[in-house]
């Protein structure tokens, strides 16, 4: 449950947003989703749970869109969370390839996305499925929305399969 002054900073954000009359109050009064350059499809997922006050919610539910997205792309259906991710982007890259595991430095990037994705699971969607009402802040919620963009845009541009 947020506490009542990240709600009233997120009801101030909005209220910016809806009284600014001049382009440059508009240009000024950006959502920080806009300010971070998070990707639309997580935007899409999480923005109105972010501007609602839910940031742990909203961080939970990227991270189940992640899941999925990586579940889709790489076919693993019958695993979820760490033991997908660790699956999905194994060494070999015969579900989802980063790079074209040619020499020592495609292989360790691999083998680093691999852990970062996995990493994310354990580290920030968990908590957020079994502790309920996590007081995120929204610098955190936006820290953590940040990496699930950074990752969803790495996985959009793999080179396989």
């Amino acid at each position: 449950m947020p506490n009542s002054l990240t709600l009233f900073e997120a009801i101030v954000r909005r209220s910016q947003a809806r009284t600014s009359d001049s382009s440059e109050e508009k240009t000024a009064a950006l959502h920080p989703f806009d300010e971070r350059n998070i990707h639309p499809s997580i935007s899409a997922v999480a923005k109105k749970l972010f501007d609602d006050g839910h940031y742990s919610q909203a961080t939970f539910e990227v991270y189940k869109f992640l899941d999925t997205e990586v579940s889709g792309i790489s076919n693993v259906t019958n695993l979820s969370g760490e033991k997908l991710m660790m699956e999905a982007f194994r060494d070999d890259g015969s579900n989802i390839r980063l790079t074209n595991l040619t020499n020592m430095s495609e292989k360790d990037e691999q083998r680093g996305y691999k852990f970062l994705f996995a990493g994310v699971v354990p580290a920030i969607r968990n908590p957020r499925g079994h502790i309920v009402n996590l007081p995120d802040s929204i610098d955190i919620c936006l820290d953590h929305l940040s990496i699930g963009s950074a990752l969803l845009r790495r996985l959009e541009a793999r080179i396989g399969p």
